[in-house]
């Protein structure tokens, strides 16, 4: 259930029902799913409403050339990898993506701390909310981590979980309740009381909830979607950022399936190192037995790097 309006719906059928020519190059794994709502966490979505330029528009922007070209599809390839190894940006700015995205406030609050995009957000000065709000699946619900503050540790009993649900439930059900009374309006948007004018909108939108449901058409260039998902589809993301992040992963796999496959190589899938665990792992490398005392670096950056490569255990006792 995509949790549109049937209104939405319609006016979505047409514009996928429309077809126009043009001489621009198109993506036809965009082209498939354009306007289409996609469902992320209970009531929200991510759609495509536009895009410009592709796999196409970057190898060109790099090369300076005109027209799509007679290079072969292996040397765009080549040429992708190359310049997202080297960090070479600019050329995957020339590409562009519109969203429209439904999502819960404190997730937007998250996501638009990436600043680099334009974003128009739905106003709840000028319109009225919907009573919809995000309750969690009560697998994503889990107690603070004990060693990480910004994230979450073992999952919460089914009756601890239950007990959560019922208080977001029922908070958010009193607080949309009680911001109809300030608006002296129904759940159809009608009045309530004929005597009395109701508070105004952008006062009355104060005592929502985190978890109430905003939206926004938000465009950004490639290179800058790219450093977003590089933060926000990486496991440690928060998952229910991570749910949007991972649609539109997959996004930009109908999009630019070159770039795509770069980023998972050299972005997503990658490992940066300072100089100091890169000079570790040089050590490891040679025969030698560094440690953690030895290494110069904090306990956190050693913990991590023995993590990733399997160095746990090595001090000075060994």
């Amino acid at each position: 259930m995509n949790h549109l309006s049937s209104d939405r719906l319609v006016e979505i059928e047409e514009q996928r029902s429309t077809s126009h020519s043009t001489r621009r190059s198109t993506s036809v794994g965009l082209e498939e799913i354009l306007y289409q709502p996609v469902q992320a966490l209970d009531h929200g979505f991510v759609r495509v409403v536009d895009y410009m330029g592709g796999d196409d528009a970057v190898v060109q922007a790099a090369r300076v050339s005109y027209g799509r070209g007679t290079k072969r599809i292996n040397e765009d390839r080549g040429l992708i990898n190359y310049l997202l190894r080297h960090w070479h940006t600019t050329p995957f700015e020339m590409a562009e993506i519109k969203f429209h995205v439904k999502l819960p406030i404190f997730v937007a609050r998250q996501w638009i701390r990436h600043r680099m995009a334009s974003v128009n957000e739905y106003s709840a000065r000028y319109s009225v909310l919907d009573r919809e709000f995000y309750l969690p699946d009560p697998a994503a619900l889990a107690a603070q981590s004990s060693r990480n503050r910004q994230g979450r540790g073992d999952i919460l009993s089914p009756e601890e979980a239950e007990a959560v649900l019922s208080l977001l439930r029922r908070d958010a059900s009193n607080a949309y309740d009680n911001y109809l009374v300030m608006l002296n309006e129904d759940d159809t948007g009608g009045p309530v009381d004929a005597g009395r004018s109701g508070l105004a909108r952008e006062l009355a939108r104060m005592n929502l909830s985190l978890n109430f449901y905003t939206q926004w058409y938000w465009k950004i260039d490639l290179h800058n979607l790219m450093s977003f998902l590089r933060l926000r589809a990486d496991p440690h993301a928060q998952y229910e950022i991570r749910v949007y992040a991972e649609i539109i992963l997959d996004i930009l796999k109908r999009w630019v399936p070159l770039t795509h496959e770069a980023f998972l190589e050299h972005r997503l899938g990658a490992v940066h190192l300072s100089a100091k665990a890169a000079q570790v792992i040089r050590q490891i490398v040679a025969g030698q037995n560094p440690t953690f005392e030895t290494s110069g670096m904090s306990k956190r950056e050693w913990d991590e790097l023995a993590v990733i490569f399997g160095i746990a255990g090595r001090s000075e006792t060994e």
